[in-house]
């Protein structure tokens, strides 16, 4: 069908270039007839041509990742089951013996537990009654009180301790970016995963760009696809978070499409976390024309990240006759800086569109490269 349309393309281009009787406006200045035709068919070399049918949307669908479900909680899709919070410098910690209140820093009036209770040490230790210098930085909350236990039983028959965290503040996560409340969040007993990170930050803002988020920890930074996450259950995008990770949410300046050709008005249109189809694609512009422009003529250009054979875009055309083309619109869903085009006249204006277009891909994706470096 592909090859076909392109035969079809071609033809028309070529009938558009030798008779400019059957399209009027059907000559670039300074440049022949066969020089166009020729131009355009190399062009044409460069793109795939698809129909957009029952059978393109069913394959689209197939190919979209499956679901992966995950335990309910918070840490969804990370493994938390051998998680341990490992203590710090500087974090506090309140230590209560039983039956020996002469060992328990009584609560004090608009004091808290964090003022009051045992700070560890830049060297890493805490010092308690009956047991100096004891070390505490990397060890769990277990392992000290057991450390404790054992200095304490010289001097107390089998003393009953209680140690607990009341100040978390050796460990911190960055949350930067667009999100309703930047901040830093400290990794505590409850494991805190990159999603928890950004709820707790009140969620992605307006602007915010919904399907990716950039998560660095150490030199390494890593692509996190946000959408496949929320929309999709893809519970491998995850991640259970480490003293010292940043998290940033950039804009969603490229999350869009553009809806040109003969529409009420051209334009640029968002596209939100709920996707954006064909058709409301061009609802949004308030519809094709309908006194002039063709309906077979609707079409998608797709630019490609990977060029393969000298393939750089795909092109989609929609036959926007009857009813069951407006299904089919509705199911195509857009991808952001697609290009929708709805034409005036037969196939040949298009293939002029084509050659205009093609070029300024080359120019977008070295815009991007500049701002890249």
């Amino acid at each position: 069908m592909a090859l076909s349309c392109k035969t079809i393309i071609a033809s028309t281009v070529f009938l558009a270039m030798t008779g400019c009787s059957i399209i009027p406006g059907g000559h670039f200045e300074g440049i022949t007839s066969s020089e166009q035709a020729s131009s355009l068919q190399s062009d044409l070399e460069k793109i795939n041509i698809h129909l957009i049918d029952a059978q393109l949307i069913k394959e689209s669908k197939l190919n979209q990742p499956q679901k992966k479900l995950g335990p309910s909680g918070s840490a969804v899709g990370v493994d938390v089951s051998d998680f341990e919070y490992r203590l710090g410098v500087g974090d506090v910690l309140t230590i209560g013996v039983w039956d020996h209140p002469e060992l328990t820093i009584p609560a004090a009036v608009q004091r808290t537990a964090e003022f009051d209770g045992f700070r560890v040490q830049a060297d890493g230790t805490v010092t308690f009654a009956y047991a100096p210098k004891i070390p505490a930085a990397g060890r769990t909350v277990t392992e000290l009180r057991e450390e404790l236990v054992s200095r304490l039983s010289r001097v107390i028959e089998d003393p009953q301790i209680d140690v607990k965290v009341v100040g978390f503040k050796s460990q911190k996560v960055y949350i930067t970016g667009e999100v309703n409340r930047p901040n830093v969040q400290p990794i505590t007993e409850t494991p805190l995963t990159l999603v928890d990170a950004i709820n707790h930050a009140g969620g992605l803002t307006e602007l915010a760009d919904w399907k990716t988020v950039t998560f660095i920890r150490g030199e390494k930074a890593e692509r996190i696809r946000l959408d496949e996450f929320y929309d999709k259950g893809d519970i491998s995008q995850n991640r259970l978070l480490r003293h010292g990770d940043i998290i940033h949410v950039s804009r969603n300046d490229k999350q869009n499409v553009y809806v040109l050709g003969d529409v009420i008005k051209a334009g640029k249109v968002d596209i939100n976390r709920y996707g954006l189809s064909l058709a409301e694609a061009l609802s949004e512009v308030g519809g094709i024309n309908e006194r002039s422009a063709d309906a077979n003529g609707v079409f998608v250009l797709r630019k490609r990240d990977l060029h393969e054979d000298g393939v750089i875009a795909d092109v989609y055309q929609l036959h926007a006759k009857n009813i069951t083309s407006l299904v089919l619109a509705e199911q195509f869903e857009l991808e952001p800086q697609d290009i929708v085009y709805v034409t005036s006249a037969p196939l040949a204006r298009w293939n002029k569109v084509i050659s205009l277009l093609l070029p300024s891909l080359a120019t977008v994706d070295a815009l991007q490269d500049i701002d890249n470096q």
